[in-house]
């Protein structure tokens, strides 16, 4: 089973250990388009037009320190990404505290998009960095138009022959489409929360909190040792780990969507 998940803003404030290496990387198919990205990136972050620079990344002005970091990427030390990313969703995941066994399981089976490295696993040591899908880099354009066109090959070949747990958002999810057959092998999740108003049962979708969820969900399948071989299998697992999954319709040679129906967040 392979397990898509989204990078998160929230990021350690520092590597620990040696300098980012692209041929330690997973993937290591996409180094020549991680070279692109990163060069645009240092060169944007370090040159005169700061303004420029901060509006391409959605910085603020109180956030020139992110400039200065990313200028510095080539000789930055990295952790793995699985302590590099920090947000909701890791902390739900709350990887550290898993078994050796499902520790393990994670480091095979997730993979996380991002705007700088395309896809990295959880063991990749990288530098911390800002670089969020939305930007324009130049000589390179919009990110996720960017990587939509260098992904597929890599993706596609990690997905092996099992089912996808696609857990992305927004611009990310955009980034790699499977088709044909992965697609009937891909599942993608939307986070529904149910209450009740005036004795009316009330479901809404879920936008913060659905990345917890979306971290639970995933700590569950590892914790249980789940090796779903199909995207009915995983549906069905999610079932006997007693989430409430409601499967939507879909056509032959799509992706297979669920809604994830919670009470609490």
């Amino acid at each position: 089973m392979l397990i898509l998940l989204p990078p998160s803003e929230g990021k350690a404030d520092a590597g620990t250990g040696r300098r980012w290496a692209p041929e330690r990387l997973s993937l290591p198919e996409l180094n020549p388009a991680r070279e692109r990205v990163l060069d645009a990136l240092v060169a944007l972050s370090a040159g005169p037009d700061e303004a420029t620079a901060r509006a391409a990344l959605g910085l603020s002005e109180g956030q020139r320190g992110e400039l200065r970091r990313n200028a510095r990427l080539r000789e930055a030390a990295t952790a793995p990404a699985e302590r590099l990313y920090t947000g909701v969703l890791y902390e739900a995941l709350e990887l550290a505290s898993l078994p050796v066994a499902a520790q393990r399981a994670a480091r095979r089976s997730i993979l996380i998009s991002s705007g700088l490295w395309g896809a990295v696993r959880l063991a990749d040591r990288i530098p911390p960095y800002r670089c969020p899908i939305g930007a324009r880099l130049p000589g390179v354009g919009a990110l996720s138009a960017y990587w939509r066109r260098e992904l597929a090959p890599a993706v596609d070949a990690a997905a092996g022959r099992g089912p996808v747990l696609d857990l992305r958002s927004g611009a990310y999810a955009a980034t790699w489409t499977p088709r044909g057959e992965l697609a009937e092998r891909t599942v993608t999740v939307r986070v529904l929360h149910e209450r009740e108003v005036d004795g009316v049962p009330v479901r809404s979708v879920v936008s913060h909190f659905n990345k917890a969820t979306k971290g639970r969900l995933v700590r569950d399948l590892l914790v249980a040792g789940a090796r779903p071989r199909s995207a009915r299998e995983l549906v069905g697992t999610l079932r006997e780990l007693k989430h409430t999954v409601e499967e939507q319709a879909t056509a032959p040679g799509r992706v297979r969507q669920v809604d994830l129906v919670v009470a609490d967040l």
